[in-house]
């Protein structure tokens, strides 16, 4: 007889349908899981011939995204740095005003224009400890210590108090030994001398800026330092090298003179060294703070270029990985459709028997 049933009781015809069937809700099943997630298969294994693309394009998104997360995190402590620096150069700005005056006032005025200094220098001091996030944006590879250990006391430091035993001595020593004592003063990182944490207080050399990665195995100087510059050199007959230096030796000495030192003839000397030292400094900061800013634009820039390589490398990852949602829903309800009628069909199969055909008795 034809028609032999195989192995099970199942008839051949049968077999295909349910092995058709089998195939149509393995469609069904996937087109339902990428209709859900969006995504042609959550395995490289899944994505067929788009696998390398998405191999290669997976990492590189992610190292630009990196890198745009690295410099949004350093917009924070550079937009800090920014005012702290800003508010010095006004500090600075304001002792070299006061400087051609200073010969012509009276004892009285002299004190005040003094204690008008130490105030000054503890503001520096403080804007040098200047955070952000708990960061301390001046410095350096040692955020997370102050730079200035203990500005509000630091009228109290070895570093003022050995400058205003120097300017102490002004009429015994006279202005150029007394120049060249706080000069050294300044410029030393002696423990007990300098104002800055052990850390800072080292040569520059050893010093680096705080700086971001960008991508691809390269940095970005983003910030200043506060014992030491980033960017250029200190010039002039009156510098320890360090124009914040520099800067805190002039208000130290501005701060150390006293009323009865204005009749002195090393006086006008003493703060004429003064003057040239503040503006030598200032030129310098200024320089410094061009080229952070400089930098920063520069930042900015390489963000936007990171964002739009970001941009179109996952467009091309998403055609890789991701599925047509209007194909796929549309694929999704025909396959359903046929997965209906195949399940009617193997019903109907099972259903037939031969002997609703046979003849009766």
């Amino acid at each position: 007889m034809s028609g032999a049933v195989m192995p099970g009781g199942v008839y051949p015809g049968l077999a295909q349908v349910i092995a058709g069937s089998a195939r149509i809700k393995h469609r069904f099943d996937t087109l339902t899981a990428q209709a859900s997630s969006g995504m042609i298969s959550n395995t490289f294994s899944g994505l067929g011939v788009s696998a390398p693309v998405a191999l290669t394009l997976g990492p590189r998104i992610a190292a630009l995204r990196a890198a745009q997360t690295n410099i949004d995190a350093a917009t924070g402590p550079a937009r800090v740095t920014q005012t702290a620096i800003t508010r010095i150069q006004s500090i600075a700005s304001a002792l070299f005003a006061q400087m051609p005056n200073l010969n012509g006032l009276s004892a009285l005025q002299v004190d005040v224009v003094a204690a008008t200094a130490r105030t000054a220098l503890t503001e520096v001091a403080g804007l040098l400890n200047s955070q952000y996030g708990g960061v301390y944006v001046f410095a350096g590879e040692d955020s997370t210590n102050p730079p200035v250990p203990d500005p509000d006391r630091i009228e109290s430091s070895g570093f003022f108090t050995q400058i205003s035993g120097a300017v102490a001595n002004l009429s015994s020593n006279g202005a150029a030994a007394t120049t060249a004592a706080t000069l050294a003063i300044a410029g030393s990182n002696t423990a007990g001398t300098s104002p800055f944490s052990a850390f800072m207080s080292q040569s520059s050399a050893g010093l680096s800026p705080p700086s971001v990665s960008v991508g691809g195995g390269q940095s970005r100087a983003v910030g200043l330092l506060a014992s030491a510059n980033t960017s250029v050199p200190s010039s002039g007959i009156s510098t320890t090298g360090s124009y914040m230096r520099d800067l805190m030796r002039a208000l130290a000495t501005i701060g150390s003179l006293n009323s009865g030192q204005v009749s002195d003839p090393n006086f006008a000397p003493l703060v004429s060294d003064t003057q040239t030292s503040v503006i030598d400094a200032i030129t310098a900061m200024s320089t410094d703070v061009g080229i952070l800013g400089t930098k920063q634009a520069a930042l900015t820039a390489t963000q936007t270029t990171l964002s739009d390589t970001e941009a179109v490398l996952s467009a091309q990852l998403s055609v890789a990985e991701n599925v047509d949602m209007a194909s796929t829903l549309s694929a999704l309800t025909q396959t359903q459709t046929q997965l209906q009628a195949s399940y009617q069909l193997i019903s109907m199969a099972n259903s037939m028997s031969l002997v609703k055909y046979l003849p009766s008795g």
